[in-house]
């Protein structure tokens, strides 16, 4: 159930996944900001690729709202953005999950969880440019890249 526009708190979230490799070990990051505050979240894959890992940073952003939100989601990738401004995940939902190609949408798990989270919020993605001089992409970027660094060299020591 959504709340009238007006009343919603608003939040405004980056995030960035990376992977080394593609496939291979992934790394995802979300920076969440409302009002004053301020939360960052990461986490790792070992086998997985880059576009999973930029839908996972915002799967698991929008999990930690705890009530409806107006939310700005910033992102680099491209493949996220684009699927909800150009309308690919509504053409996705319409053709059973099928391409315009007749074939079946790849991450449709991580989409279907995606669209689940929005449900109760006003989502609006922003396309920002990857590696550029915005602060909280970077940001993000370095998180996200620091966990596939953490785990390989954990890995290594084992």
């Amino acid at each position: 159930m959504r709340v009238d526009g007006n009343d919603l708190k608003e939040v405004m979230i980056y995030t960035d996944g990376a992977c080394s490799g593609n496939p291979g070990p992934g790394g995802w990051a979300a920076v969440l900001m409302y009002e004053e505050h301020q939360k960052e979240i990461t986490g790792y894959m070992p086998e997985t690729t880059n576009n999973r890992m930029e839908l996972y940073a915002v799967i698991q952003a929008l999990g930690q709202l705890k009530r409806s939100c107006k939310v700005s989601v910033y992102s680099d990738s491209a493949y996220l953005v684009n699927a909800s401004l150009q309308g690919w995940l509504q053409n996705w939902q319409n053709n059973g999950w099928k391409t315009a190609n007749k074939q079946p949408v790849e991450n449709q798990d991580l989409w279907k969880s995606l669209l689940s989270l929005m449900e109760p919020h006003e989502v609006n993605f922003v396309k920002v440019r990857g590696h550029s001089d915005n602060e909280w992409n970077k940001r993000c970027d370095r998180l996200a890249t620091a966990q596939i660094k953490q785990h390989s060299a954990a890995n290594q020591k084992v």
